[in-house]
């Protein structure tokens, strides 16, 4: 059983070794599409808020300012493609659940409760029970 356990041990210890440039990869191309976000299809750069404007670059460490006033780095919450995405999810299924969302946008459940929570705090969605359901604009 062990001989089995150290076999087992390497491959997966190999597997992660010839995984990990892909990881990286991914990284800096998400960084990379989270940036051009920011910009305008003419080129040039998006409006952005005050909060925003003063930041550093988004995979900088260490102190320092940046980020709006909650202290969060980044973009708000909220405000990314896949927010759009649940938010059209909910308007077009009343009543879906997270992990049904989750599961027609391919991602991880746990992304959608901290978003769906942020729509509502915004006025767009409410839940009832363990369904979403969209809030009409007044």
């Amino acid at each position: 059983m062990a001989d089995f356990l150290d076999e087992k041990r390497r491959e997966i210890a190999g597997r992660l070794k010839e995984l990990e440039p892909s990881v990286h990869e991914y990284d800096r191309l998400r960084a990379a599409l989270d940036a051009l976000e920011g910009v305008k299809s003419d080129g040039a750069p998006a409006r952005r808020s005050a909060a925003r404007a003063g930041g550093g670059s988004r995979g900088s460490r260490g102190g320092g300012g940046g980020g709006d006033a909650s202290g969060r780095r980044g973009r708000p919450r909220g405000t990314g493609t896949r927010s759009k995405e649940a938010l059209e999810l909910v308007r077009n299924q009343p009543g879906i659940s997270i992990p049904e969302m989750a599961e027609s946008m391919g991602i991880k459940q746990n992304y959608l409760y901290r978003v769906l929570p942020q729509l509502q705090k915004d006025g767009l969605v409410r839940k009832d029970g363990r369904g979403w359901h969209p809030l009409e604009a007044a």
